[in-house]
């Protein structure tokens, strides 16, 4: 279990061993250290952290009664996400200026429970890459190596734990945008049930897609965040008021483990087969049942398009007029204008029906299974010189709209919970990983499972990231 993770700072603050002040000039200094040559913060927000840290010390200090879950620990926000007073640019010249005036809720509600937010974390415009490079506030490097990109959409904030600045990051997750900076930055994310964490007040980008959820240093901080900022709220009509419940032991006499490196369909590089492979066979040696299979559902990058590009066109297409938007941006933007509303209608049909064959996999009275296990991502961290690979495995990539990442996109279409947790790393020593999928609302199952993954692979971020940057 990593020394830096949120769970143990929180603990530290309570018994005093710490004070949350210390915390957050440590972060500072990390990021001082750090941040010069990663470029994971579009802000720093220095004066505001250090005086909340010493309101909070001032507030706690012999009171055990006013120590919240995250007490005193900092943690990073995406710039996507809206904090009050901040600004909020999605990446993308045209919104530079833009400066919400309220928090979106999960933002309020780390608040709540005494997080400090020590900054604001880069995306690529509009969050529509896989990796993290944008016109207002540059390129994001991968802390394991410089010249290899953190993934997207939610590069920063992977970037932003995976160097220590912060044990936790709130990023968003519409296409794997929360599991492939995790799987290329060697930390623990969770993209949520579709409704189990509020995201707005916010951008309208993909509203049918995308969740708001945490990266963290270990899976147990995955879980401690996703315990505050869960929940209905009537502030997002999209949202449930179905209970997180309780935290959930891994016992493998109760649960069937379907395992896959490809899902039928994906090419997968043979580094992160092997290493999907290795941690199968510990999982197997530690008593699980473990069965070779996948839902029959077919490939989803055309289903996922046909979603995503009009919902793209509804929600950025009136800045179309904006010459600072970028010309590959532009591009995907526009390709959602011929969309009608019955070719998106139709698309949310076959949605159904895709969304069904996963449903039933999971559906444990039908014979079905509790948990599926695959790669995040089916190759290590790329250059940051290119917008994606040209092949994987030997097979070509379309080069329309980062299709590499397919494996992350049956989980937003079904709106399904997947952890993704490192596992090992590449030949070239960059962190690879596998997620944990499995039937909506178990999100805690997925993470019960991820967390003794974690565990059985005792996977720490050495050496890249104790020597320092490569």
């Amino acid at each position: 279990m990593s020394p830096r993770d949120a769970t143990a700072m929180a603990a530290a603050v309570r018994d005093g061993t710490v004070t949350a002040e210390e915390l957050v000039v440590s972060a500072l200094a990390r990021i001082d250290a750090w941040d010069g040559a990663v470029n994971a913060f579009t802000v720093v927000l220095r004066d505001e952290a250090l005086a909340r840290a010493r309101e909070i010390d001032a507030q706690t200090t012999g009171d055990p009664a006013a120590y919240r879950p995250l007490t005193g620990v900092p943690v990073s926000v995406k710039d996507h996400i809206w904090m009050a007073g901040q600004v909020a640019t999605n990446g993308s010249l045209a919104l530079r200026d833009f400066v919400p005036d309220v928090d979106a809720v999960p933002v309020a509600r780390l608040r709540e429970a005494g997080a400090v937010v020590v900054g604001r974390t880069n995306n690529p415009e509009f969050c529509y890459r896989g990796f993290t490079d944008n016109a207002v506030s540059g390129l994001t490097r991968n802390p394991w190596s410089l010249d290899r990109t953190p993934g997207g959409s939610s590069g920063g904030a992977g970037a932003s734990v995976a160097y220590g600045a912060t044990p936790l990051a709130i990023g968003t997750d519409g296409g794997g945008s929360i599991r492939i900076p995790s799987a290329f930055c060697g930390v623990a994310g969770h993209k949520p049930t579709f409704g189990l964490v509020p995201k707005l007040p916010g951008f309208r980008g993909w509203p049918s897609l995308s969740v708001d959820g945490p990266l963290g240093a270990s899976v147990r901080d995955l879980v401690l965040a996703l315990r505050v900022i869960s929940g209905a709220h009537p502030a997002d009509p999209m949202t449930w008021p179905v209970p997180l419940g309780d935290d959930v032991e891994v016992d493998w006499s109760r649960l069937r483990v379907a395992v896959s490196s490809d899902l039928g369909w994906a090419a997968v590089e043979p580094d992160v087969r092997t290493a999907y492979r290795v941690t199968v066979d510990r999982l197997s040696d530690d008593g699980a049942r473990i069965v070779e299979a996948h839902p029959d559902a077919g490939y989803p990058t055309e289903l996922w398009n046909a979603i995503a590009l009009p919902e793209g066109f509804a929600s950025e297409g009136p800045l179309l007029d904006h010459d600072g938007i970028e010309p590959a941006t532009r591009e995907i933007i526009e390709s959602g204008r011929s969309a009608t509303g019955a070719d998106y209608l139709d698309a949310q049909q076959r949605r159904l029906a895709f969304t069904e064959t996963w449903e039933s996999f999971f559906r444990a009275g039908d014979g079905g299974y509790d948990v599926l296990l695959a790669p995040s991502m089916p190759l290590p961290a790329f250059s940051t010189d290119v917008t994606g690979p040209a092949e994987i495995d030997g097979t070509p990539v379309d080069p329309f709209f980062d299709d590499w990442c397919v494996l992350a996109l049956p989980a937003n279409l079904t709106g399904q919970p997947a952890t993704a947790v490192p596992t090992g790393l590449s030949a070239d020593g960059l962190p690879v990983g596998l997620q944990v999928m499995g039937p909506r609302w178990a999100d805690l199952r997925t993470l019960a499972v991820a967390g003794r993954i974690e565990a059985l692979t005792a996977f720490e971020p050495t050496p890249a990231l104790a020597e320092g940057p490569r």
